[in-house]
Protein backbone atom coordinates (compact mmCIF):
# COMPACT_ATOMS: atom_id res chain seq x y z
CA UNK A 1 0.00 0.00 0.00
CA UNK A 2 1.12 3.57 -0.48
CA UNK A 3 0.27 6.66 1.55
CA UNK A 4 0.73 10.15 0.16
CA UNK A 5 0.35 13.69 1.47
CA UNK A 6 0.07 17.00 -0.32
CA UNK A 7 0.52 20.36 1.36
CA UNK A 8 0.43 23.18 -1.20
CA UNK A 9 2.89 22.16 -3.94
CA UNK A 10 4.50 19.60 -1.63
CA UNK A 11 3.89 15.86 -2.05
CA UNK A 12 4.62 13.11 0.43
CA UNK A 13 4.31 9.46 -0.36
CA UNK A 14 4.30 6.29 1.76
CA UNK A 15 4.48 2.62 1.25
CA UNK A 16 3.39 -0.98 1.08
CA UNK A 17 2.70 -3.79 3.54
CA UNK A 18 3.76 -7.35 2.78
CA UNK A 19 1.57 -9.73 4.76
CA UNK A 20 -0.76 -9.23 7.71
CA UNK A 21 0.61 -11.67 10.28
CA UNK A 22 4.03 -13.29 10.46
CA UNK A 23 5.26 -12.24 7.04
CA UNK A 24 7.50 -9.16 7.14
CA UNK A 25 5.65 -5.98 6.31
CA UNK A 26 7.00 -2.81 4.77
CA UNK A 27 5.82 0.74 4.50
CA UNK A 28 7.80 3.14 2.39
CA UNK A 29 7.34 6.88 2.66
CA UNK A 30 8.49 9.14 -0.16
CA UNK A 31 8.53 12.87 0.40
CA UNK A 32 8.44 15.02 -2.71
CA UNK A 33 8.09 18.56 -3.83
CA UNK A 34 7.42 20.46 -7.01
CA UNK A 35 7.63 24.09 -8.01
CA UNK A 36 4.89 23.62 -10.61
CA UNK A 37 1.35 24.59 -9.85
CA UNK A 38 -0.95 21.52 -10.09
CA UNK A 39 -3.87 23.50 -11.54
CA UNK A 40 -1.80 24.48 -14.58
CA UNK A 41 -1.57 20.88 -15.78
CA UNK A 42 -5.24 20.26 -15.03
CA UNK A 43 -6.19 23.20 -17.21
CA UNK A 44 -3.99 21.99 -20.09
CA UNK A 45 -5.49 18.49 -20.03
CA UNK A 46 -9.02 19.85 -19.84
CA UNK A 47 -8.40 21.60 -23.16
CA UNK A 48 -7.44 18.25 -24.67
CA UNK A 49 -3.82 19.12 -25.38
CA UNK A 50 -1.32 16.30 -25.47
CA UNK A 51 0.62 16.05 -22.22
CA UNK A 52 4.34 15.38 -22.21
CA UNK A 53 5.85 12.65 -20.08
CA UNK A 54 7.56 15.29 -17.96
CA UNK A 55 4.29 17.11 -17.27
CA UNK A 56 2.48 13.91 -16.28
CA UNK A 57 5.10 12.52 -13.91
CA UNK A 58 4.57 13.04 -10.16
CA UNK A 59 7.68 14.25 -8.38
CA UNK A 60 9.34 13.55 -5.04
CA UNK A 61 12.52 14.63 -3.33
CA UNK A 62 15.34 12.05 -3.41
CA UNK A 63 16.80 10.98 -0.09
CA UNK A 64 13.57 11.53 1.82
CA UNK A 65 12.22 7.97 1.87
CA UNK A 66 11.01 6.46 5.16
CA UNK A 67 10.51 2.76 5.88
CA UNK A 68 8.32 0.93 8.37
CA UNK A 69 8.32 -2.84 8.88
CA UNK A 70 6.19 -5.15 10.97
CA UNK A 71 5.66 -8.84 11.65
CA UNK A 72 2.30 -8.09 13.24
CA UNK A 73 -1.23 -8.12 11.89
CA UNK A 74 -3.04 -5.51 9.83
CA UNK A 75 -4.43 -3.74 12.90
CA UNK A 76 -0.96 -3.29 14.39
CA UNK A 77 0.45 -2.20 11.06
CA UNK A 78 -2.30 0.37 10.58
CA UNK A 79 -1.57 1.93 13.96
CA UNK A 80 2.17 2.06 13.24
CA UNK A 81 1.61 3.55 9.79
CA UNK A 82 -0.67 6.24 11.17
CA UNK A 83 1.88 7.07 13.88
CA UNK A 84 4.58 7.42 11.22
CA UNK A 85 2.31 9.60 9.11
CA UNK A 86 1.60 11.88 12.07
CA UNK A 87 5.31 12.19 12.80
CA UNK A 88 5.79 13.32 9.21
CA UNK A 89 3.22 16.12 9.61
CA UNK A 90 0.23 14.47 7.96
CA UNK A 91 -1.96 16.86 9.93
CA UNK A 92 -0.69 19.76 7.83
CA UNK A 93 -1.55 18.10 4.51
CA UNK A 94 -4.30 19.47 2.29
CA UNK A 95 -4.66 16.09 0.59
CA UNK A 96 -3.97 12.54 1.80
CA UNK A 97 -3.87 9.70 -0.73
CA UNK A 98 -3.99 5.99 0.10
CA UNK A 99 -2.98 3.70 -2.76
CA UNK A 100 -3.70 -0.04 -2.44
CA UNK A 101 -3.76 -3.22 -4.50
CA UNK A 102 -7.47 -3.96 -4.07
CA UNK A 103 -7.30 -6.47 -1.20
CA UNK A 104 -10.24 -6.11 1.20
CA UNK A 105 -8.02 -5.87 4.29
CA UNK A 106 -6.06 -2.99 2.72
CA UNK A 107 -9.20 -0.89 2.20
CA UNK A 108 -10.36 -1.77 5.71
CA UNK A 109 -7.04 -0.50 7.07
CA UNK A 110 -7.52 2.72 5.13
CA UNK A 111 -11.10 3.07 6.41
CA UNK A 112 -10.05 2.69 10.05
CA UNK A 113 -6.80 4.66 10.13
CA UNK A 114 -7.12 7.10 7.19
CA UNK A 115 -10.87 7.71 6.72
CA UNK A 116 -10.21 11.15 5.19
CA UNK A 117 -7.85 9.85 2.46
CA UNK A 118 -8.47 9.70 -1.28
CA UNK A 119 -8.35 6.00 -2.19
CA UNK A 120 -6.61 4.87 -5.39
CA UNK A 121 -6.37 1.29 -6.63
CA UNK A 122 -2.90 0.59 -7.99
CA UNK A 123 -3.21 0.92 -11.77
CA UNK A 124 -0.96 -2.04 -12.58
CA UNK A 125 -3.02 -4.40 -10.44
CA UNK A 126 -6.10 -3.10 -12.25
CA UNK A 127 -4.40 -3.71 -15.62
CA UNK A 128 -3.69 -7.31 -14.60
CA UNK A 129 -7.38 -7.79 -13.88
CA UNK A 130 -8.23 -6.37 -17.32
CA UNK A 131 -6.01 -9.09 -18.78
CA UNK A 132 -7.79 -11.78 -16.76
CA UNK A 133 -11.15 -10.47 -17.91
CA UNK A 134 -10.22 -10.44 -21.60
CA UNK A 135 -8.78 -13.96 -21.35
CA UNK A 136 -12.11 -15.17 -20.00
CA UNK A 137 -14.09 -13.43 -22.72
CA UNK A 138 -11.84 -13.98 -25.75
CA UNK A 139 -9.62 -16.95 -24.87
CA UNK A 140 -6.21 -17.23 -23.25
CA UNK A 141 -3.26 -16.03 -25.34
CA UNK A 142 -5.44 -15.24 -28.36
CA UNK A 143 -4.84 -12.19 -30.60
CA UNK A 144 -8.37 -11.03 -29.86
CA UNK A 145 -7.78 -11.15 -26.10
CA UNK A 146 -4.53 -9.22 -26.44
CA UNK A 147 -6.10 -6.58 -28.66
CA UNK A 148 -8.98 -6.04 -26.26
CA UNK A 149 -6.66 -5.96 -23.27
CA UNK A 150 -4.47 -3.27 -24.82
CA UNK A 151 -7.47 -1.19 -25.85
CA UNK A 152 -9.29 -1.51 -22.52
CA UNK A 153 -6.19 -0.75 -20.45
CA UNK A 154 -5.68 2.43 -22.47
CA UNK A 155 -9.32 3.39 -21.97
CA UNK A 156 -9.06 2.73 -18.23
CA UNK A 157 -5.98 4.91 -17.89
CA UNK A 158 -6.52 7.77 -20.31
CA UNK A 159 -10.26 8.40 -20.65
CA UNK A 160 -12.05 10.69 -18.21
CA UNK A 161 -14.69 8.05 -17.42
CA UNK A 162 -12.49 5.13 -18.38
CA UNK A 163 -13.65 2.59 -15.81
CA UNK A 164 -17.30 3.18 -16.74
CA UNK A 165 -16.53 2.68 -20.43
CA UNK A 166 -14.53 -0.47 -19.68
CA UNK A 167 -17.41 -1.92 -17.68
CA UNK A 168 -19.88 -1.06 -20.44
CA UNK A 169 -17.78 -2.76 -23.12
CA UNK A 170 -17.13 -5.83 -20.98
CA UNK A 171 -20.82 -6.20 -20.17
CA UNK A 172 -21.67 -6.00 -23.86
CA UNK A 173 -19.16 -8.78 -24.61
CA UNK A 174 -20.32 -11.04 -21.74
CA UNK A 175 -22.59 -13.96 -22.67
CA UNK A 176 -25.91 -14.03 -20.84
CA UNK A 177 -25.57 -17.74 -20.01
CA UNK A 178 -22.93 -20.38 -19.58
CA UNK A 179 -19.64 -20.78 -17.74
CA UNK A 180 -17.92 -17.96 -19.63
CA UNK A 181 -20.63 -15.49 -18.67
CA UNK A 182 -20.50 -16.53 -15.02
CA UNK A 183 -16.71 -16.19 -14.84
CA UNK A 184 -16.76 -12.86 -16.69
CA UNK A 185 -19.35 -11.37 -14.35
CA UNK A 186 -17.25 -12.46 -11.38
CA UNK A 187 -14.15 -10.82 -12.88
CA UNK A 188 -16.13 -7.72 -13.77
CA UNK A 189 -17.24 -7.33 -10.15
CA UNK A 190 -13.66 -6.29 -9.31
CA UNK A 191 -14.10 -3.15 -11.42
CA UNK A 192 -17.67 -2.50 -10.27
CA UNK A 193 -16.70 -2.76 -6.60
CA UNK A 194 -13.64 -0.53 -7.00
CA UNK A 195 -15.10 1.92 -9.51
CA UNK A 196 -14.61 4.93 -7.24
CA UNK A 197 -10.90 4.10 -6.83
CA UNK A 198 -10.12 3.83 -10.55
CA UNK A 199 -10.50 7.44 -11.78
CA UNK A 200 -7.02 7.40 -13.28
CA UNK A 201 -7.56 10.27 -15.70
CA UNK A 202 -8.51 12.47 -12.74
CA UNK A 203 -5.54 11.33 -10.66
CA UNK A 204 -3.11 12.03 -13.48
CA UNK A 205 -4.47 15.54 -14.01
CA UNK A 206 -3.75 16.12 -10.32
CA UNK A 207 -0.26 14.62 -10.80
CA UNK A 208 -0.83 11.87 -8.25
CA UNK A 209 0.95 8.52 -8.32
CA UNK A 210 -1.26 5.75 -9.69
CA UNK A 211 1.20 2.86 -9.34
CA UNK A 212 3.22 1.37 -6.49
CA UNK A 213 6.14 -0.03 -8.49
CA UNK A 214 8.78 2.01 -6.67
CA UNK A 215 7.33 0.95 -3.34
CA UNK A 216 7.32 -2.70 -4.44
CA UNK A 217 11.03 -2.33 -5.11
CA UNK A 218 11.44 -1.14 -1.52
CA UNK A 219 9.95 -4.40 -0.29
CA UNK A 220 12.65 -6.27 -2.18
CA UNK A 221 15.56 -4.10 -1.08
CA UNK A 222 14.63 -3.63 2.58
CA UNK A 223 13.06 -7.02 3.30
CA UNK A 224 13.93 -9.45 0.51
CA UNK A 225 17.65 -8.77 0.18
CA UNK A 226 18.20 -9.28 3.90
CA UNK A 227 15.67 -11.94 4.89
CA UNK A 228 14.84 -13.97 1.79
CA UNK A 229 18.19 -15.09 0.44
CA UNK A 230 18.91 -18.73 -0.37
CA UNK A 231 19.26 -20.89 2.73
CA UNK A 232 17.94 -18.29 5.17
CA UNK A 233 15.60 -19.39 7.96
CA UNK A 234 14.27 -16.98 10.57
CA UNK A 235 12.36 -17.11 13.79
CA UNK A 236 9.73 -14.43 14.25
CA UNK A 237 11.63 -12.42 16.87
CA UNK A 238 14.88 -12.59 14.93
CA UNK A 239 13.23 -11.44 11.71
CA UNK A 240 11.54 -8.58 13.56
CA UNK A 241 14.84 -7.40 15.05
CA UNK A 242 16.62 -7.50 11.71
CA UNK A 243 13.81 -5.56 10.05
CA UNK A 244 14.00 -2.89 12.74
CA UNK A 245 17.73 -2.50 12.12
CA UNK A 246 17.17 -2.34 8.36
CA UNK A 247 14.68 0.47 8.79
CA UNK A 248 16.95 2.43 11.13
CA UNK A 249 19.78 2.20 8.59
CA UNK A 250 17.67 2.93 5.51
CA UNK A 251 15.96 5.86 7.26
CA UNK A 252 19.37 7.31 8.12
CA UNK A 253 18.37 7.28 11.79
CA UNK A 254 21.19 5.10 13.09
CA UNK A 255 22.97 7.79 15.14
CA UNK A 256 19.73 9.26 16.46
CA UNK A 257 18.48 5.80 17.43
CA UNK A 258 21.58 5.05 19.52
CA UNK A 259 21.55 8.50 21.11
CA UNK A 260 17.95 7.96 22.19
CA UNK A 261 18.67 4.43 23.39
CA UNK A 262 21.69 5.58 25.41
CA UNK A 263 19.66 8.37 26.98
CA UNK A 264 16.89 5.94 27.90
CA UNK A 265 19.35 3.50 29.49
CA UNK A 266 20.97 6.30 31.51
CA UNK A 267 17.58 7.50 32.71
CA UNK A 268 16.64 3.95 33.69
CA UNK A 269 19.92 3.45 35.59
CA UNK A 270 19.49 6.76 37.39
CA UNK A 271 15.94 5.89 38.43
CA UNK A 272 17.08 2.51 39.75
Amino acid sequence: MALGFRSGARRRWGGRAKGKTVKPGLARSKWGSSSRKPHQKTRRLAKGKKKSEEEARPERNPGTTRYLTTTGNAQEFGQQLRNLARQQAMGLATLVVFLGDGAAWVWELARVWFPFAKLILDFYHAAEHVGLLTEILFGKDTPQAKAHRDAWVKILKDQEHGVDELIRRAQAATPARGKTGKLARKALAYFENNRDKMRYWEYQTQRLFIGSGVVEAGCKTVVGQRLKQSGMFWGLSGAHNILDIRCVLENDDFDRFWDQRSAALKAFAKAA
